[in-house]
């Protein structure tokens, strides 16, 4: 992406910065920093100075704005060119267009130049009654209408009432294509309009997960986005019709007197025309345009819901480099099951039957674990994995093993794709997904970047909003992850590296490729021997990559190799080799940082130096590979109580409340009114994905597969 950075471009920055209440300084550096090809990763971690420290969000943030006010210029450049192509651009308009800020106030004032398909207005003005028009909307309040009118009558307009009904018809369209008129009632839209929902005759029947909204009516600035998406699925599937608008007479009382300026005939027929305007020509557009924004602002506050619960997701505790007995469960077809090496690497595989064949699946379980050293069991918490889970906590190992149920969410689009097929091509498919699952607990990170986001089963109501944006924040989010925590060069997957800062899916697969060839990097600066590695993707990339047991120490830490010579000129001061700084407390104790600062190489930088030096190969995640258990007495929904506590795991927070897995193959929600003995503007103040809680069970329906939960009353 590449921004404007020219004579445009400093109006550009300090309207962004304004809207984001941000120095516009900051905001100058980060759309320059843009315009070079930086990427948001490279900007928050390695130029800090230059941008006064802001974050992957606010960056983004200022990229996201950027775009749209530039789309808004060039919307407007669009429009000027049009006007000057066919010669009807004037100074007042120029003007008025300059000092719009948002596509609807543009919109508004090209209306009425627009290029027009016939109207009602348009045969009108054919018909010659443009000048009825005009006298009528002098409002003289001497003037007779149908006086004035018999002078217009043709053979086209064969009576006064044609004559004054067309001429209504041209104000109408006047009066609607005002822009500061448009502007008025837009904000009476804003402050006032409605979202009512009705359900369409013979719906209601098959239609009762819609039964709240059959009538349902709300200030559109109220509307929660979930139910903004819901009624809006509603409509799409047919079941609910939708209208939305304020008051109409809220809206006349302030049209009215903006157009109506006497009390005569001619006045009365400018009401009349007013009237018309709003509710044939100036409503139906302004519906359709908050639809849009509602619509716009529900996604918004989705996605965003959808993002978070990413983010906390892929930042999962890792179990690390530890040997895996991964098995997905199958409890009457048999447990597919793999042996993976503390690199992932598969060394056993195969088919266990712990219902039919129980004694052998036993011994196999037993010689897997003592074969293989294995550290942890994990088993995907799909079907039949509470009672695989049982099963295998019946067998004595000899020693301990944790048995995890892991979330198996995305496992089986995983093993049906290209990246599984060639990771593994001589591999079942049902074998693929138990990868997945034991992979997923030695590092989450690096195994579910490989699977569509939305298939991970943590978003709200995601196929209803805008499918680029999510995308796209979606990326974002996996992008700012994987770089936040690192990526060790010589063992990552191509999807893993594809999310590296400069690198992409084509980079990341010539790199595995150079690998493959020529053997693991042996330090960051190989990595400009891979074809198509330039000097400035390198310079985007390797402060972001890993490597352990290199020919340098320093590529094990998060310094940039552009701050490198600082680091040698630290260990000379010390009269040390820079290795010696890595992981050297007591030497890095020693530096006064203000001796290494420049001009270009600031006190922040420095002091991101010294921490990286400290905490070599640090994981931002807390590693870990904690048992967790459901209630042993509960396996079904049928099992469920009103009153029961239990433990949980939750899998996914929305905007009106968290889901929870008590272990029954149905999560149980816990609306927003039930997390805490206080007001919670938003679920994500409470919990998060993946944390884990106690509940209490408040009501079990079977027959719709629904659960109620509470955290607050489990306290």
């Amino acid at each position: 992406m590449i921004l404007s950075t020219g004579p445009g471009s400093t109006r550009l920055c300090r309207k962004v910065a304004d809207a984001l209440s941000l120095p516009e300084e900051s905001v100058a550096a980060v759309a320059s920093l843009f315009g070079n090809g930086a990427t948001v990763p490279f900007i928050a971690r390695y130029r800090k100075e230059a941008t006064g420290s802001l974050d992957e969000v606010a960056i983004a943030s200022v990229r996201d704005a950027l775009i749209r006010i530039k789309q808004v210029d060039d919307r407007r450049s669009s429009i000027l060119a049009s006007l000057r192509e066919r010669k009807v651009l004037t100074a007042d308009l120029q003007n008025k267009l300059l000092s719009a800020d948002t596509v609807a106030e543009l919109e508004d004032i090209y209306l009425p130049y627009r290029p027009k398909r016939k109207t009602r207005a348009s045969v009108a003005r054919d018909r010659g009654l443009a000048p009825l028009a005009a006298v009528l909307r002098k409002q003289d309040v001497r003037l007779s209408p149908e006086a004035a009118a018999l002078t217009f009558l043709t053979p086209d307009v064969p009576t006064t009432a044609d004559a004054l009904a067309g001429a209504r018809d041209i104000i109408a369209e006047e009066i609607s294509e005002d822009a500061d008129l448009r502007g008025v009632i837009r904000g009476i839209y804003a402050r006032s309009a409605h979202l009512s929902s009705a359900v369409i005759k013979g719906k209601a029947e098959d239609s009762s997960v819609y039964a709240g909204y059959f009538a349902w009516n709300e200030l559109i600035n109220r509307a929660a986005s979930h139910r903004v998406l819901a009624v809006m699925r509603g409509e799409r599937e047919g079941v609910l019709r939708l209208h939305l608008a304020p008051p109409e007479d809220t809206v006349l009382k302030e049209l009215l007197p903006r157009v109506v300026t006497g009390n005569g005939p001619a006045s009365s027929e400018v009401a009349t025309a007013a009237a018309d305007a709003y509710r044939r020509l100036i409503a139906p557009s302004l519906e359709r345009e908050f639809f849009n924004t509602i619509k716009e602002r529900a996604d918004t506050e989705a996605i965003l819901v959808f993002a978070e619960n990413l983010r906390h997701l892929l930042l999962a505790a890792p179990a690390g480099e530890k040997r895996v007995l991964a098995i997905d469960p199958g409890y009457r077809t048999g447990c597919k099951f793999v042996c993976l090496d503390a690199t992932g690497g598969v060394v056993e595989s195969g088919v266990f039957y712990p219902e039919t064949k129980r004694a052998q699946a036993r011994e196999t379980l037993i010689r897997l674990c003592k074969m293989h050293a294995i550290d942890i069991i994990a088993i995907g918490n799909g079907t039949a994995g509470r009672e695989t889970e049982r099963f295998v906590k019946s067998i004595s190992f000899g020693r301990p093993l944790p048995v995890l149920l892991t979330s198996e969410c995305g496992a089986s689009v995983y093993s049906a794709s290209a990246e599984a097929r060639r990771e593994f091509p001589d591999l079942d498919i049902t074998l693929r997904g138990a990868v997945s699952i034991g992979r997923r607990v030695q590092d989450p990170l690096a195994e579910l970047v490989k699977i569509d986001p939305k298939s991970l089963g943590v978003g709200q109501y995601q196929h209803d909003v805008d499918q680029n944006r999510l995308a796209a924040k979606l990326a974002d989010v996996v992008e700012q992850t994987v770089n936040a925590v690192g990526v060790n060069l010589n063992t990552a997957s191509p999807a893993l590296l594809s999310y590296v800062s400069g690198i992409g899916p084509v980079l990341a697969e010539k790199i595995v490729a150079y690998r493959t060839e020529h053997g693991p990097f042996k330090n960051r600066r190989e990595l400009l021997d891979v074809p198509g590695v330039g000097p400035k993707i390198f310079e985007q990339a390797a402060g972001f990559l890993r490597i352990r047991n290199g020919d340098n120490p320093l590529d094990l830490t998060g310094v940039h190799p552009e701050r490198y010579p600082v680091v040698e000129q630290m260990a000379a001061d010390l009269g040390v080799l820079p290795g010696r700084l890595v992981g050297g407390t007591e030497l890095l104790k020693r530096i006064e940082p203000e001796r290494y600062v420049s001009p270009d190489c600031g006190l922040v930088t420095i002091t991101d130096i010294l921490e990286e030096l400290a905490n070599p190969g640090r994981d931002i995640r807390v590693t870990g590979e904690e048992e967790y258990s459901f209630d042993p007495a509960v396996h079904a929904i049928t099992d469920l109580a009103e009153g029961m506590v239990l433990p949980g795991i939750v899998t996914n927070v929305t905007a009106f409340g968290a889901f929870v897995d008590v272990g029954v193959h149905q999560d149980g929600l816990v609306h927003i009114s039930e997390l805490a003995d206080r007001f919670v503007a938003h679920p994500s103040e409470i919990v998060t994905v993946g944390d884990r809680t106690r509940v209490v069970v408040l009501a079990v329906d079977i027959s719709r597969s629904r659960i109620s939960l509470s955290i607050k009353r489990a306290v």
